[in-house]
């Protein structure tokens, strides 16, 4: 049986399983977003599940400069972003945003980075170096596909390499590869901050049970093995053959609006 066969549809999570649910740890590219774009109805979405009193914490490879926009702006109680480098919190009645870096970067980091980018730039033909790349404060996003033609598996394979070869960690979004010195990944630090911020031990397995992870990507897989109840959006299949492990759920839309429906399905449970 194809792994991607045992993801069984949302509507099939019981109101029970959901009205247990006290947080939602979310991707955002092709998650919440769709086509690049945040939807009225998705950020909607996202203010419903936080006035409901269901904590809303993005955990995404976008950087340092959205990172802080998005703990200031958003309705989320915190934001883990570059892939597990940091997590963001802002406190609205301090007026005081928070921000927690995670492992000790070598010192040659940035030198480094701008080295393999190179590298890899006059290597794999169609790659770029990501748009938002300039405020980044610990990986090296490739874009394959947000802001160029999309590229083949076999280069996106090709820039994982080189950057594997550098001593780098490698993951595939959507439409970045990303790297970074470190063991981190969005998992690990999801688990520091938890605790470290929230008091919630996610060793817990009752605990773990409480929370959901939405994802789309080869990225999120730590998060698909680790939450028993992760949901991928429609679009992981996309990434069918590339997932090491699969969300328990999958949503009947794509992208944002997959991330509408899990929410309207939590708020119901709610209501109910």
């Amino acid at each position: 049986m194809n792994s991607t066969s045992r993801m069984r549809p949302l509507a099939e999570l019981s109101s029970q399983v959901r009205s247990r649910i006290v947080g939602v740890l979310a991707d955002i590219d092709d998650t919440i977003t769709s086509d690049g774009r945040l939807t009225a109805a998705a950020y909607m979405a996202l203010e419903r599940l936080y006035a409901a009193g269901i904590m809303v914490i993005p955990v995404t490879g976008r950087p340092a400069g959205w990172c802080d926009h998005i703990a200031r702006m958003w309705p989320v109680d915190a934001v883990i972003g570059e892939n597990g480098a940091f997590w963001m919190r802002y406190d609205g009645k301090a007026k005081r945003l928070r921000t927690v870096f995670v492992g000790q970067p070598p010192a040659d980091r940035q030198s480094r980075i701008e080295a393999i980018a190179a590298e890899i730039l006059a290597a794999v033909p169609g790659c770029a170096l990501a748009s938002d790349q300039f405020c980044r404060v610990a990986d090296l996003a490739i874009d394959f596909c947000e802001d160029v033609a999309p590229l083949p598996r076999a280069s996106v394979d090709a820039i994982v390499q080189r950057m594997e070869a550098a001593g780098m960690r490698a993951k595939v979004s959507s439409i970045h590869v990303n790297g970074w010195f470190g063991d981190y990944d969005k998992l690990s630090t999801t688990r520091r901050m938890q605790a470290e911020e929230f008091g919630i031990s996610l060793e817990n397995p009752v605990e773990r049970e409480r929370w959901i992870f939405v994802g789309d990507s080869p990225n999120d897989v730590p998060m698909f093995g680790f939450f028993p109840n992760s949901v991928g959006v429609a679009n992981v299949l996309d990434f069918a053959d590339r997932l090491e492990a699969t969300p328990a759920w999958i949503t009947g839309a794509r992208s944002g609006a997959g991330f509408v429906e899990l929410a309207e399905a939590l708020l119901a449970a709610r209501k109910a």
